[in-house]
């Protein structure tokens, strides 16, 4: 489906304090965008105009925030807002059935509700206009649910679904709604993520204490250890480019081998194959880091 062309060209992009959102702001300005990039620390707003940039202070946990933030973009903007880039964020790993309801509602506030209600204050103005672009950050735990992620998965998961029927629900209105798939990507995403597991999970409780405190202590010491095919965050900001300025955007940009496999995985692979493979790698992680291997803990048990 084709699409009008963003004139102006301005786009508001969330979490961009680092990593992906950073990486996002720097390409889109390169590029001629006028970029209202978003931050929550004082700090990192700071930082973000003494690269020339006129920040948000946002909050996607507080609807008044969101609300501020969204308002302060029309403005700045007089009323013509481009595109919404939502990256911003958050996981909390852990075994689901160590997780407060707390931790839960954290992960879907960010990642979910608060995505939704920044993007609801902004579609008005979109399609009264009759152009526009909503790119949501998903991930490749969006199309594929891995162990000890549940929740981060579950919140991807939903972002799918809601980008997929928004997009159906803004047929004829010129707004687009893209979905960024990415895998493994070198940025500061996974060093919150430790500092949330140790502050947010009672791992010496659980079930898979062993693996959990095995696994925190090697990514405390080095949280951005690079798996096969990582990719920079610049790589990602390069998609997102297209998806805001091509006229025909993709629905889906997979980024990364691992992106793209696990699409090929969740449309051709059955799930008693994929759910015994993981189960089998889950056992074997549980093992390796037990100071009992000869059973304790216990690991879980075959789907």
């Amino acid at each position: 489906m084709r699409f009008p062309q963003l004139d102006p060209r301005h786009a508001i992009v969330t979490g961009a304090s680092t990593g992906i959102g950073a990486a996002t702001a720097v390409r889109l300005r390169d590029a001629g965008w006028t970029v209202l990039p978003t931050a929550r620390k004082p700090e990192d707003l700071d930082a973000l105009r003494a690269q020339g940039f006129a920040p948000l202070a946002l909050d996607m946990t507080d609807s008044q925030s969101i609300r501020d933030a969204a308002d302060e973009a029309l403005r700045l903007l007089d009323g013509r807002p481009g595109a919404l880039v939502n990256n911003a964020g958050v996981a909390i790993s852990g075994p689901i059935e160590d997780l407060s309801r707390d931790a839960m509602r954290l992960q879907f506030e960010i990642n979910v509700f608060g995505m939704q209600e920044l993007t609801n204050l902004l579609l008005p103005a979109m399609i009264a206009r009759g152009q526009g672009r909503i790119v949501n950050v998903s991930s490749v735990l969006g199309r594929i649910a891995v162990p000890l992620t549940g929740m981060y998965c579950a919140s991807k998961f939903a972002m799918e679904a809601m980008s997929d029927v928004l997009r159906i629900e803004l047929t004829g209105t010129g707004v687009a709604v893209c979905l960024i798939e990415p895998g493994p990507i070198t940025t500061e995403f996974r060093r919150t993520a430790v500092r949330l597991l140790d502050e947010r999970l009672d791992s010496a409780r659980s079930r898979f204490a062993p693996l959990l405190e095995h696994e925190l202590a090697r990514r405390k010491q080095n949280p951005n250890v690079k798996r096969m095919f990582t990719r920079p965050p610049s790589a990602v900001a390069e998609r997102i480019l297209h998806a805001v300025s091509s006229p025909r955007p993709r629905r889906r940009y997979p980024i990364t081998p691992q992106a793209r496999a696990a699409t090929w995985v969740r449309r051709f692979a059955p799930y008693a194959l994929t759910d015994g493979l993981m189960a089998l790698g889950l056992r074997k992680a549980v093992r390796r880091a037990s100071p009992h291997p000869s059973g304790s803990p216990p690991a879980p048990t075959d789907p």
